[in-house]
C-alpha cells in the first residue's frame, strides 16, 4: 500500500499504528489526521476508496462518517446553549408544541440528546422516501408513542437521534440542520464536511463495504429477531426496512446516492479526516482562528447523563453519553478521561482531548464489527503523548 500525507515530528509511532490498521488488504482505505493546538500534526491517507474500480484514496476523498455525525449535531445544540436560545432542560414541546404528543410531554432537551426520549425506533417501518424527507421523518416521532417513559430509561438511538437533535436546531434558528452546519460549523473553519451533500461532491466519495465480521454480526442480529428487545435494536437500525442490515450495499443504504443527499444527521455525514480533527479540535482550542465552544459550555455539556443497562438488554461493556456527546468508556476507549466525541458504524472515530487540546478522527471505507483499529491508533497516540 502507498502511504501519503506526513505526520509530524514524534508522531511516527501514530502513522505506523495506522497504517497497521488498514493493513495489506488491497480493498482497504481510509484517513487519520490529527490537530493539536491549531496545528495539524498528523495528517495521513492511503489505499482505495472504491473496491470495485481500484479508485485510490486521495487527500481529496471524503466518506460517510456514520453516527459520527450524531457528534456534530450534539455540537451544534451545545453552540445555541451557549448563544442563549436553549438549555438542556428545557421541556421539547416548548420548541416543537407537536413533540408532546402520545404522553411525550415530559421529555427535555437532555432526554433526547442522551438517548432517553424512547424513540430509538420507529414503531411504523419507515422507507427511504420517508427518511429523505425531513418532514416526513420528524412528524412520525413526533406523534409516536414511545417505547419507554422519556427520561426513565435509555436505548440507542441509532438514527432518530439526528432528527430528534436536527429539528432542535431547525426549531430555534430557521434554518436547516444541514445549512445551519454548513454556516456555524463548516465555513467558519473552511473544512470539507456535510450533512446533505451537494450533488457536485459525489465523485469524490468512497464507496462503503461490510466487511465479513460485520456481514457475520448483521446475520446474527437478523436471526435474533423473534426477541422482542432485539427486534427494537434491530429496527433502530434499518427503521423498519429502509436501511439494510449492514447500513450500506452496492447502491444501497449510505451507498445510495439519494440518502447521501439527505440530512439524516444521525448517520449521514460527509467528510473526511481532516475536517473532522479539525472541527473537533476547534470546541477546545482556537483552531483555524475559531474556537466553537467555550469551557463552560463543555462544562455543561459533558456531564454524564447516561451510564449502564439499557432498556432493551444487551451486554456490556455500555456507552456513556453527555447531552449527546460520547464519553470515555470500555466500550468506546477515547485517549484519557478529558475526551468526547462520538464513533461511526464500522470503524469511524472522531473525538476532540480537552486535556491534549486537540481534535481527533480516522475514517476507513472497510466496514468491520468490534472493531479495535482506530483504538490501537489511539493507544499509540497516548503513548506518544505521554513521552
Amino acid at each position: 500500500m502507498i502511504h501519503h500525507g506526513h505526520a509530524a515530528a514524534g508522531f511516527d509511532a501514530v502513522a505506523e499504528a495506522f497504517w497497521d490498521a488498514l493493513g495489506n488488504d488491497p480493498a482497504a482505505g481510509g484517513s487519520l489526521a490529527i490537530s493539536r493546538r491549531g496545528e495539524l500534526v498528523v495528517d495521513l491517507w492511503g489505499g482505495v476508496a472504491d473496491r470495485r474500480t481500484g479508485a485510490p484514496w486521495t487527500d481529496q476523498t471524503v466518506s460517510v462518517i456514520f453516527s459520527c455525525t450524531k457528534g456534530l449535531t450534539a455540537l451544534m445544540v451545545a453552540q445555541l446553549v451557549q448563544q442563549g436560545l436553549v438549555d438542556y432542560g428545557t421541556p421539547v414541546v416548548d420548541i416543537w408544541p407537536e413533540f408532546g404528543a402520545a404522553g411525550k410531554g415530559s421529555a427535555t432537551v437532555r432526554d433526547l440528546l442522551a438517548h432517553q426520549a424512547g424513540l430509538s425506533a420507529p414503531r411504523e417501518a419507515m422507507t427511504v422516501d420517508d427518511i429523505v424527507d425531513w418532514e416526513r421523518a420528524t412528524s412520525l416521532l413526533a406523534r409516536q408513542e414511545p417505547l419507554w417513559v422519556p427520561g426513565e430509561g435509555w436505548a440507542y438511538h441509532a438514527i432518530t437521534h439526528g432528527w430528534l437533535g436536527g429539528e432542535l436546531v431547525r426549531r430555534l434558528t430557521g434554518m436547516s440542520v444541514g445549512d445551519y452546519f454548513r454556516d456555524s460549523v463548516v465555513a467558519p473553519l473552511g473544512v470539507d464536511a456535510w450533512i446533505g451533500l451537494p450533488a457536485e461532491q459525489g465523485p469524490r466519495v468512497a464507496y462503503m463495504w461490510a466487511a465479513q465480521s460485520l456481514l457475520e454480526l448483521t446475520e446474527q442480529r437478523e436471526r435474533d429477531q423473534h426477541d422482542p428487545g432485539q427486534e427494537w435494536l434491530q429496527r433502530a437500525m434499518t427503521l423498519g426496512g429502509a436501511l439494510p442490515a449492514d447500513l450500506v450495499g452496492d447502491g444501497t443504504g449510505f451507498n445510495d446516492p439519494r440518502i447521501r443527499a439527505a440530512q439524516i444527521p444521525g448517520a449521514g455525514g460527509i467528510a473526511n479526516a481532516r475536517a473532522l480533527a479539525t472541527i473537533w479540535a476547534s470546541t477546545v482550542v482556537q483552531t483555524n482562528g475559531v474556537r466553537l465552544l467555550d469551557d463552560a459550555t463543555l462544562d455543561a455539556a459533558l456531564v454524564p447523563q447516561v451510564d449502564g443497562p439499557p432498556v432493551f438488554d444487551s451486554p456490556p461493556p455500555w456507552p456513556r453519553w453527555g447531552m449527546g456527546f460520547q464519553l470515555g468508556s470500555d466500550a468506546r476507549r477515547y485517549l484519557s478521561d478529558s475526551s468526547f466525541g462520538h464513533d461511526g458504524a464500522g470503524g469511524q472515530v472522531a473525538f476532540a482531548d480537552r486535556e491534549h487540546e486537540l481534535g481527533f478522527a480516522f475514517l476507513t471505507a472497510g466496514m468491520e464489527a468490534d472493531d479495535l483499529r482506530a483504538t490501537r491508533v489511539i493507544d499509540a497516540l497516548r503513548d506518544v503523548l505521554a513521552e
